[in-house]
């Protein structure tokens, strides 16, 4: 079986007010990267929107309705300091979650072995009822929903190595103890949650970095924290939330992760997986500013994916 990558065009027009790092050109950097020869061997889907009814075992209607009925005629609407909807947001939104939830189905079903989601707008900051930090629905916890509904999936995992807290999965997550969330992100940083004492019903793991931690220190919270927690908590279905923004070049903060660390991570997830759950791993993107960085972590992690595939 080989590794699908999940994609779709309203993705690249979402657009943000000039100067915002969570630009469209990510997004072409990530699908220039995987255009490569080494990656000729993906299967490559269209994402399909995501039906209501998916979005809601996340998010409540009153917030599905904003998204869908929020984005402006022309221009942009500020949701937030940080969060801006344009003519194209809502559709890219519906994209974007329904990508992982097909993404599940695709894997699931014997398909494909593991699945790397290209969407934006990212996703883990959105809380249930709260678009923030450039999200406006949680991909990721829309995909683990939609294991356990649509596919009898018991327990679901999510990793976040994110450099930023994935508050709004913690949110989602936290007072269910079939599903479980590990992150290692840097502290202090945005959005201020993730300490190391959030822990929800034992189900919540976070990992925090000092600014300047690097590789080592990054190893270090995966092999003695993360993976025997996740091991332990022996889930059916593992999704990652990939955010590239730890690497050394990203202007958004001040961890020196490289795209090795990337894809030593991933190769260590999908070894995990594959002793645990099949092998069945969806990921889908979230953060990375730096272009060039993005682009390397993008391909570090696909490779890892379709090595196990």
């Amino acid at each position: 079986m080989t590794t699908l990558l999940v994609t779709h065009s309203a993705c690249l027009e979402h657009e943000t007010p000039p100067g915002h790092p969570e630009c469209v050109e990510r997004l072409r950097a990530v699908l220039g990267a995987l255009e490569a020869e080494e990656f000729a061997l993906l299967a490559r889907d269209e994402a399909p929107r995501a039906a209501h009814e998916q979005i809601a075992r996340v998010h409540p209607a009153a917030h599905i309705e904003r998204i869908e009925n929020g984005a402006p005629a022309e221009g942009f609407r500020r949701i937030d300091a940080d969060t801006a909807m344009s003519p194209g947001s809502a559709e890219a939104a519906f994209r974007a979650a329904g990508a992982v939830v097909h993404a599940v189905d695709e894997v699931m079903a014997g398909r494909v072995r593991n699945a790397f989601c290209a969407v934006r707008p990212p996703g883990h900051h959105a809380e249930p009822e709260t678009a923030m930090g450039f999200c406006l629905f949680n991909n990721i916890a829309i995909g683990a929903q939609h294991a356990r509904a649509a596919h009898d999936c018991a327990r679901v995992a999510v990793v976040d190595f994110d450099v930023h807290h994935g508050n709004g999965t913690q949110a989602a997550f936290e007072t269910d103890p079939a599903l479980f969330y590990a992150s290692t992100h840097q502290w202090p940083l945005y959005p201020g949650t993730g300490r190391a004492g959030e822990h929800g019903l034992g189900n919540i793991l976070n990992r925090t970095l000092p600014p300047g931690a690097g590789s080592d220190e990054f190893r270090a919270a995966m092999t003695g924290a993360v993976l025997p927690s996740l091991e332990q908590f022996r889930p059916d279905f593992i999704f990652i939330s990939a955010g590239f923004d730890a690497h050394m070049a990203d202007p958004l903060a001040n961890l020196r992760l490289t795209e090795e660390d990337f894809g030593w991570a991933t190769g260590e997830l999908v070894k995990l997986a594959g002793k645990l759950c099949g092998g069945r791993v969806v990921s889908a993107l979230e953060g990375g500013y730096d272009l060039g960085a993005l682009a390397a972590s993008t391909r570090a992690h696909v490779r890892a994916l379709m090595l196990a595939a």
